[in-house]
């Protein structure tokens, strides 16, 4: 296939080139026009899903800036006005049209005639949208979609004073690095305290969003939220009953390989009490990995990484650098996290990230790079649904390219030494992510399972998830008002609910992604190509089937992908 890195603005030709989404006044006739053309053949029927495509890429790009420029700068209030606007005075009206349209299309005979191959898993989703559509969920929907973004103003003001100087908590966390003990313990302390001061707000906002999707799952015909967002999600190929079963493999197979590499740590540093300020220092006063010094410098050494990886990698890169479509450093008022935003006109994404020079921020920036690759490979399909993939294969795009792209992280080290430990750093960070992803799920699926529950039942079942996997070589004596919170930073739990076990079904694929990827580049190469390029014209077991993957999240499974990446670290 021909692989297109310089990116092309898809051009109109239903909309005018120069419209722009001010107001619903000027944005419903185009709505209101595709839902009352007639369709009469199947040649109009093709006609009018393009016509309807290029309408939803208008309106999702334009949503899409919305929420990038107010994450990049939370404290410019007209920025958070006109993503409100958008969610409260825009959204609400689309969704009544868009599920007229979604019935005009399933109830139209010529759409028997498309090619089921392509098609099959986009009219699966449009049916599933119908079943879930309730017009009385849309002013809930648009208030959720405003409250969710709470977490990050919230967050983006947080930061810490050290030594007369103000850090982020993202800038802050580098000092978890440094050799001085007794500095790291500060800086943890701090940075905990620092969160406990939003603790009641944070639960307070968690609360009112779980009783609004409550609500929501309620006036679908649900008993809870769980039933609904997997229905929603559209999770056809595993179920609630397989996500135990991954929490209970990762408990079995995962746990003793991180109690491993943790008393490893322990003993390296020769300390007694091994404490939560420790796990992320280098032993015998080693000083941090220091991959790189700013987000040009970052950025230079991605693009350099990439090249030696796939020079199409380093020619998208180059694309969205060119249109400026980067935000990398941390700075106070900024949201947190990292994101790879799709932008369904542009096709070139933005990436958006909180880098504070430190070996994880290389992590999350080819990471996110992953997830570029994968809007650039889906841009020339046709319809802007054929580019909405399965979020399970999408960070299979990531992790795989977390993993492929170690071979080349010599741009970011100098010495052989380094660059073991980044890759040490890595695959650590491959096992050791397994089981928070294994306790924000399960959490969720209590969370939701009693929506009704007080602040002190929920903390006291997150406490008791804590146990379950907890591996006892961390002592967190005196610090357990800090753990009862720390589900508080996890974003996904209030912007994007149920969307985390998806890492974990997907750090599978890119592992076996990478047992490919060391056997035979080449091969696991154009695998890893062909399946992201598909997007959302096959099914998620199709996907993996493409890249020579098998959905598959058993325990036998899990037990053989973690001894492989056991081998490679004792191989380092």
């Amino acid at each position: 296939m021909e692989l297109i890195s310089d990116i092309q603005k898809l051009p109109r030709h239903f909309l005018p080139a120069d419209f722009s989404i001010t107001t619903w006044a000027e944005l419903e006739p185009w709505f209101k026009q595709l839902l009352e053309r007639e369709i009469l053949s199947k040649k109009d029927l093709d006609q009018w899903l393009h016509d309807m495509s290029e309408l939803e890429a208008a309106v999702s790009e334009d949503a899409c800036w919305r929420q990038i420029k107010m994450t990049c700068d939370t404290t410019d209030k007209s920025l958070e006005e006109a993503f409100t606007y958008f969610c409260m005075e825009i959204q609400p009206h689309i969704q009544p049209y868009a599920d007229k349209l979604n019935k005009k299309l399933i109830d139209n005979p010529f759409t028997a005639e498309l090619d089921k191959a392509i098609y099959f898993p986009y009219l699966r989703s449009v049916k599933k949208n119908i079943e879930l559509f309730r017009e009385k969920n849309i002013p809930i929907q648009a208030e959720l979609s405003v409250m969710q973004q709470q977490f990050g103003v919230i967050s983006g003001q947080m930061s810490i004073e050290l030594n007369g100087k103000e850090y982020t908590l993202q800038q802050a966390s580098k000092f978890l690095e440094d050799p001085n003990r007794n500095l790291r313990e500060e800086v943890y302390r701090k940075i905990q305290e620092r969160r406990q001061q939003d603790k009641e707000a944070l639960d307070h906002l968690y609360t009112e969003l779980v009783l609004r999707r409550q609500q929501v799952a309620e006036n679908a015909g649900f008993q809870n939220y769980t039933d609904y967002k997997f229905v929603e999600l559209g999770r056809f190929d595993y179920t609630k009953e397989d996500c135990a079963r991954f929490h209970d493999a990762v408990r079995e197979h995962v746990l003793p390989l991180s109690r491993k590499i943790y008393e490893h740590k322990k003993s390296a540093l020769g300390i007694t009490d091994f404490r939560p300020w420790d796990t992320e220092v280098e032993p015998g006063g080693m000083a941090p990995l220091h991959p790189f010094h700013d987000g040009k410098d970052l950025l230079d050494k991605t693009e350099a990484c990439f090249e030696k990886l796939n020079p199409f990698f380093a020619d998208c890169i180059r694309k969205m650098r060119a249109m400026q479509h980067f935000d990398l450093e941390s700075r106070k008022g900024k949201a947190p996290g990292g994101y790879n935003c799709p932008l369904a006109e542009s096709g070139a994404p933005f990436i958006f990230m909180n880098a504070a020079g430190q070996m994880s921020d290389v992590t999350t920036m080819v990471h996110e790079g992953g997830h570029a690759i994968q809007s650039f490979l889906t841009h020339p399909l046709s319809l802007s649904a054929f580019k909405e993939y399965p979020m399970e294969i999408a960070e299979v795009a990531s992790m795989a390219m977390e993993l492929f792209s170690m071979n080349y992280w010599d741009v970011f080290f100098d010495n052989e030494k380094d660059l073991k430990r980044a890759k040490m750093h890595q695959l650590e960070r491959v096992i050791t992510i397994f089981p928070w992803i294994a306790m924000i799920d399960k959490f969720q699926h209590w969370v939701y399972q009693n929506p009704h529950h007080s602040v002190e039942e929920r903390t006291k079942a997150w406490m008791q998830i804590v146990e379950e996997f907890s591996i006892g070589t961390i002592d967190y004596s005196g610090l357990e008002s800090f753990r009862e919170i720390s589900w508080q930073r996890q974003l996904h739990l209030f912007e994007v609910p149920f969307y985390y076990i998806e890492y974990g079904i997907a750090q599978l694929g890119a592992i076996g992604l990478w047992m490919q990827f060391k056997k035979d580049p080449k091969m696991a190469m154009e695998n890893y190509i062909h399946a992201l390029s598909l997007g959302g014209t096959k099914t998620l077991p199709e996907l993996y089937e493409a890249a020579g993957l098998k959905l598959n999240f058993s325990s036998a499974y899990i037990q053989e992908l973690m001894e492989f990446v056991g081998n490679e670290m004792d191989n380092l």
